[in-house]
């Protein structure tokens, strides 16, 4: 009887053993885990060290092509980045049912640039779709920088080169601007507005900066009949089109509706940044929004950008929607003799 209770404790230890190794990991997954991690950690580091050894080899050797390289590899990972924030803000609209208007500054402005950055990229895409068209493309973008690629694969320096001759084109429409509403002046039957905006478009053909109170005076003639959007002739809707960037080459109808669409998103953009405040932008945000406004901001300091800024919302904010064909005209009288101030 002795031996036989022995017998039975040692079987339930055996069964106790058993039962534990069997809730217990067994050491070799744990070993093989661990392996994996070092295997992977070793293979990318031995691929980070490759490629910094490749990136050192250009370079050294090939300067002008790594540039070009590093700034691509640049680009990708800012525009990558930058889908992933408008997947998001996409998101926070659908979740709290707002709509474009009603987004905070900086996200507005996002989305505004992202959507202008796609147009821009959509015809590339198609045409890299043919089989081997993506050399010619590539040829192409290497080529023509500046109308192919989106600001995101400029360099520092082109990107100042690239802004500097996007204003010189734009600018080209600025005296046909004065010289449409001058024109047009003319013909006021209201006495006291036809002199206030023929001493407007005067003073600024002679190389003077306008207030912007004298503005904001003949808002009034800005909301229909003869300054209004609808009320321009198709000539001066193509010029103001090319003063905000956008293609002339629509008919007529297409032209209008770009025209009063864009300048509505200015104005809401306008609005959002009152409500943010200027002082809460970077100077890069500043020289960025000056730009968009039609100054040239490039070679301007962040305290005149600012300055100007503030001139631009007082305008901008004053009016109402009905009123916005002036912020396309304000662009180019608030802004043909800003002067000039090297940065600082």
């Amino acid at each position: 009887m002795h031996s036989y209770g022995i017998r039975l404790t040692n079987f339930s230890d055996l069964r106790m053993s058993v039962r534990n190794a069997l809730n217990s990991p067994p050491v070799y997954q744990f070993s093989a885990k661990a392996n994996s991690k070092k295997t992977d950690s070793a293979l990318v580091s031995k691929v980070k060290y490759l490629n910094e050894k490749y990136e050192r080899f250009l370079e050294r050797t090939f300067p002008r092509f790594y540039q070009l390289y590093s700034t691509f590899l640049k680009g990708f990972r800012i525009f990558f980045t930058e889908m992933k924030e408008i997947r998001r803000i996409k998101a926070n609209m659908a979740y709290r049912k707002i709509q474009f208007h009603q987004l905070p500054y900086r996200e507005m402005e996002r989305l505004r640039q992202f959507r202008r950055d796609l147009i821009k990229a959509i015809p590339v895409g198609i045409l890299s779709l043919p089989p081997f068209a993506n050399y010619l493309v590539l040829l192409l973008m290497y080529l023509f920088p500046r109308q192919l690629l989106i600001r995101h694969f400029w360099t520092s320096k082109q990107q100042a080169e690239f802004l500097d001759t996007n204003h010189n084109m734009r600018k080209e429409a600025y005296p046909e601007v004065v010289d449409g509403l001058m024109n047009l002046s003319r013909s006021l039957v209201d006495s006291q507005l036809r002199k206030q905006m023929l001493d407007l478009c005067k003073k600024v053909h002679e190389g003077c900066h306008p207030d912007v109170r004298e503005l904001t005076a003949v808002r009034t003639l800005f909301v229909g009949h003869p300054f209004g959007i609808q009320q321009l002739s198709v000539q001066q809707v193509k010029v103001l089109s090319r003063v905000l960037f956008l293609t002339p080459r629509l008919p007529s109808l297409f032209l209008r509706y770009r025209l009063q669409s864009h300048l509505a998103e200015l104005h809401h953009l306008d609005q959002a940044m009152l409500k943010l405040g200027v002082g809460q932008l970077t100077d890069e945000e500043v020289q960025a929004a000056c730009y968009t406004r039609g100054l040239n901001s490039v070679h301007l300091s962040p305290l005149a950008c600012r300055l100007w800024l503030a001139h631009w919302l007082t305008l901008s904010c004053s009016l109402k929607d009905a009123e916005t064909s002036l912020l396309a005209h304000g662009m180019v009288l608030l802004s043909i003799n800003f002067p000039s101030s090297s940065k600082g």
